[in-house]
């Protein structure tokens, strides 16, 4: 017989799940000739929790160049706010269009 057992017994090592960082997505509003500047203010404030001065300088941006990125979510909340932000303006009839993107 040897000394050794047949049976090895050592530590048992787990290895941590990583844990990846959620996939961000910039959410963007679209310029359009007809939706006043005041409901893309208002849009910007109650959605996107943006101050006066600084919903202004976007919407202005938006106005100007086109689109504006207004915010990065997790896709979660990017969907959930793009599709409030397009039943409002659905609801009051402008062409407003909100989209998201990854980042």
């Amino acid at each position: 017989m040897s000394d050794k057992d047949d049976t090895d017994v050592g530590l048992a090592t787990k290895t941590k799940p990583k844990t990846e960082k959620p996939k961000m997505y910039k959410v963007m509003l679209l310029n359009d000739d007809y939706t006043p500047m005041e409901f893309v203010v208002f849009v910007l404030e109650r959605y996107f929790g943006i101050g006066s001065e600084q919903a202004q300088s976007l919407m202005m941006q938006v106005h100007q160049k086109g689109l504006a990125v207004v915010g990065v979510f997790s896709h979660d909340v990017a969907e959930t706010k793009v599709m409030q932000v397009m039943d409002l303006a659905h609801k009051h009839q402008h062409p407003l269009q909100c989209t998201m993107e990854k980042e």
